[in-house]
């Protein structure tokens, strides 16, 4: 969803809030919304029969593709101006559509909303739903994200919709760079609309905001403009209200400008999204999706009603593998949703859900797919100072050698940023069907998440873990039936920080520890210092037994999560519930205020 005031919005500096200015370029290209805006200010601005933009008609971008849209009419600079003796920079609106270039892959894209809904747990949010909705003015399918997260207050949608302002400094967040939400956004489709609801102190107040490239494209705006309109419920009323901080004729100009750009052409219709949010949440829904280069629609909702793939290339080159290739999640993450999402953060608390057109995305843990696993422990260090440490799973796909997958799954601060990445060559078959799972968090991702800087921690990484791969090779080909050559392959590529001789654990609770407390391989520096460290895990002729009872284990905690499911379901359907019931009361209350004021008065 949207950075919260806790999240991410962007990079640069740019006046965001839309407001009439004296400026003649801004009140001209705005007389049509202004006079309308005027003729109505003395209505309420929650009452049905309010503004409203009764077109059947959501205007598309000029340009359905998403790698050919960024032509634009106007000039394409950003400019600077001059607003009460300040200077202020203008992003021109063709930065929308360039900043969400930095997403190659579009569940890249989802993948960037999904994880502010995860940030939001620590806010009490169980749940982010991704689903198909149309649009009502059309009926073209839209994307919609939606999560129970703390929602956002108007200064917070401010910030989340603006340029130039994160303050999410919590280690323990995955955002950081404050530019997720637009680029993700604006990479899956030209506009998107956003509904929140924040409860604080007695205080509720829903915001909306539209951020259109529809909208600045077809009228010529040389700036992002997003218009933006808050309601603050009044509890002696029982009703939404303009937000005190609102003026009447700021309040009105905005929202003629959501009626006609937005999918919902009255105020009645605005207000209605709200309805399945409960007490505090965020909705975003993406509309006018991109089409690839092939004139089709980027994202298939119709190959699978409980999926969403991607279309064209990705998926037609997918299935020229082999049968067992192209089944295994290496391949599916690339053009299945529901694949990619089952792996996409390492770990999830039990509380939360991801809800994929209306069914449960079962989490998945890549190091359980792996047979003749072994843990190395690995250290980094940068001028002799320790970065951190990692633990990295190893071992071969429980395929292997029928699929020819290999390389590591990378996660940082719990979330996915390279799937299956390979770090050697295997053209020879040395590595072939190594696969390991490690949480790298003292190395930085790039921007889109896709990727990690190329800094000397990483560099340093990537040789680590190609050294794992082939001793891992060397040591256990034969597991599945390869020629060992192992005095060959340790000459070749010695591995710095790993005992060439292996022990098996004598019992149980050696293997344990060695499970807990494995192999340190250590850096450049440790080696030339000498230091020594214990071995590693093993493969054992228990590994089969260990196999069976652990796929037992896993039938059995799939019947107890499938009735975990359930009760989940009923929560948050009493959860709703009791929303209405609490605004029944308050209103009841608000009348019963009144009422007693009255009697009083008469008195």
């Amino acid at each position: 969803m949207c950075k919260r005031s806790r999240r991410d919005t962007g990079i640069g500096i740019a006046e965001m809030e839309v407001k009439l200015e004296s400026e003649g370029g801004f009140q001209k290209k705005n007389s049509e919304n202004v006079s309308l805006a005027k003729h109505r200010r003395s209505e309420s601005p929650v009452d049905d029969t309010g503004v409203s933009f009764a077109t059947t008609i959501c205007p598309a971008p000029l340009c359905r593709q998403f790698w050919k849209a960024g032509n634009y009419t106007d000039t394409f600079a950003s400019k600077a101006t001059v607003h009460n003796g300040k200077n202020y920079l203008n992003v021109h609106p063709m930065f929308l559509h360039s900043n969400a270039t930095s997403h190659q892959w579009a569940f890249g894209a989802i993948a960037e909303l999904l994880d502010n809904a995860v940030d939001e747990i620590q806010n009490g949010a169980t749940f982010v739903i991704v689903d198909k909705i149309a649009n009502p003015r059309n009926g073209s399918p839209s994307l919609l994200i939606r999560d129970d997260g703390g929602g956002m207050d108007p200064e917070a949608m401010r910030h989340c919709m603006s340029f130039g302002y994160s303050d999410k400094k919590s280690k323990s967040t995955i955002g950081q760079y404050g530019n997720g939400f637009k680029t993700s956004t604006m990479r899956l489709g030209a506009d998107a609309i956003v509904f929140s609801r924040h409860l604080r102190d007695s205080t509720l107040t829903q915001s909306i905001g539209l951020l259109s490239y529809t909208f600045l494209s077809r009228t010529g705006y040389d700036r992002i403009v997003v218009p933006m309109v808050d309601y603050e419920f009044n509890s002696v009323s029982g009703k939404m209200e303009i937000h005190h901080r609102s003026g009447k004729e700021h309040f009105m100009s905005n929202l003629s400008m959501l009626l006609q750009w937005s999918p919902y052409s009255t105020e009645a219709e605005l207000l209605q999204q709200f309805d399945d949010i409960g007490p505090h949440g965020t909705k975003v829904v993406i509309y006018n999706l991109w089409f690839s280069d092939d004139g089709n629609a980027e994202l298939d909702f119709e190959r699978d009603p409980e999926d969403i793939h991607i279309s064209g290339d990705i998926e037609k080159e997918a299935t020229k593998f082999s049968v067992w290739r192209e089944q295994h999640v290496a391949n599916r993450l690339r053009y299945s949703l529901r694949v990619y999402l089952s792996i996409l953060y390492l770990r999830l608390p039990e509380t939360f859900r991801i809800i994929l057109r209306g069914q449960l995305v079962e989490h998945h843990n890549l190091a359980n797919d792996l047979k003749f696993p072994e843990f190395i422990l690995y250290i980094p260090k940068c001028g002799g100072v320790k970065e951190g440490q990692v633990i990295t799973t190893i071992g071969f796909i429980k395929e292997a050698p029928r699929v020819n997958v290999h390389g590591f799954s990378i996660y940082h601060k719990n979330r996915l940023i390279l799937p299956f990445w390979p770090v050697v060559n295997i053209q020879g078959g040395r590595g072939r069907g190594v696969v390991g799972v490690l949480e790298a968090n003292f190395v930085e991702p790039t921007h889109n998440k896709q990727g990690f800087e190329r800094t000397s921690l990483f560099q340093k990484l990537e040789s680590r873990l190609k050294e794992m791969t082939w001793e891992y090779w060397d040591y256990h080909c034969g597991l599945l039936g390869y020629h060992v050559h192992v005095k060959s392959a340790v000459k070749g590529h010695r591995v710095r920080g790993l005992s060439t001789k292996r022990k098996e654990p004598n019992d149980s609770v050696e293997r344990e520890n060695l499970k807990r407390h494995a192999s340190i391989g250590v850096n450049s520096d440790d080696a030339e210092h000498g230091l020594k460290t214990e071995p590693v895990i093993t493969a054992n002729q228990e590994a089969p037994n260990f196999i069976e009872e652990n796929r037992k284990l896993k039938e059995i905690c799939r019947e107890y999560e499938k009735r975990k499911v359930e009760d989940d379901m009923k929560v948050i359907k009493l959860k709703k519930e009791l929303a209405e019931v609490k605004c029944k009361y308050q209103r009841l209350l608000a009348e019963a205020t009144a009422l007693d004021l009255m009697k009083e008065e008469k008195r």
